[in-house]
């Protein structure tokens, strides 16, 4: 009877040791999943912050290198230790990029700044205004200018208001193509004014004025 009780308190060691087996390994899987639950959605946050790194990274290395410009472009007695220990800062900024799957040596622009100005066109040289240049000898001069006589006698002759006295000019009748060369003596109010002479010489029969002239400078 003795027997029997000992072999059942046994069996009944063996029974719960396997339970409590059973129990530990249920408990480790357990675990297990509840790690990789934990893992799952670490690893997920950290996949999306990625570009959140890089650009907090980048907007660091941003800031120091201006920081640094600045330096240099106005230093003073302490910019050259604040300009080493920033260097130092670049560095590490720099070290954490390439750690972190980021383009090291990428920076940010300062929030807000404008973008950089455009490089300028080639400035062309200003074009002053030239004096008006009297026309050279055979010119065309007063195109579209009609002529007509003075009435004034003498030698053929012509007045103007653009020609100085002593200007020879031509004038041509294109109506029936005769010209005159006559010196300019007088001051008008026109381009070339003939005088009769001048006039009878280029002239239609019962016209005085000639609507189509070709004037031309000839010394």
């Amino acid at each position: 009877m003795s027997r029997r009780r000992t072999l059942g308190t046994k069996k009944k060691l063996a029974l719960l040791a396997g339970a409590a087996a059973v129990a530990g390994g249920g408990a480790f899987v357990a675990a297990n999943a509840s790690n990789a639950a934990q893992t799952a959605p670490g690893a997920q946050t950290r996949a999306a912050g990625d570009s959140t790194v890089c650009q907090g990274l980048a907007t660091a290395l941003g800031n120091n290198l201006r920081f640094i410009d600045g330096q240099r472009a106005d230093p003073d007695a302490q910019s050259e230790a604040r300009i080493a220990n920033r260097e130092a800062v670049v560095a590490e900024i720099e070290r954490k990029q390439e750690a972190s799957g980021c383009t090291a040596g990428e920076s940010a622009p300062a929030p807000g700044s404008a973008p950089p100005p455009q490089s300028p066109p080639a400035s062309q040289p200003a074009q002053t205004s030239q004096p008006a240049q009297p026309p050279q000898a055979g010119e065309q001069v007063c195109t579209g200018s009609t002529v007509t006589l003075s009435g004034e006698g003498g030698a053929p002759a012509a007045s103007s208001n653009q020609f100085p006295v002593g200007t020879t000019l031509r004038v041509t009748n294109l109506d029936n193509d005769k010209s005159t060369t006559v010196t300019v003596d007088s001051v008008s109010g026109s381009c070339a004014l003939l005088n009769d002479a001048a006039f009878e010489e280029v002239r239609e029969d019962g016209k005085f004025l000639i609507r189509r002239a070709l004037i031309e400078k000839v010394g």
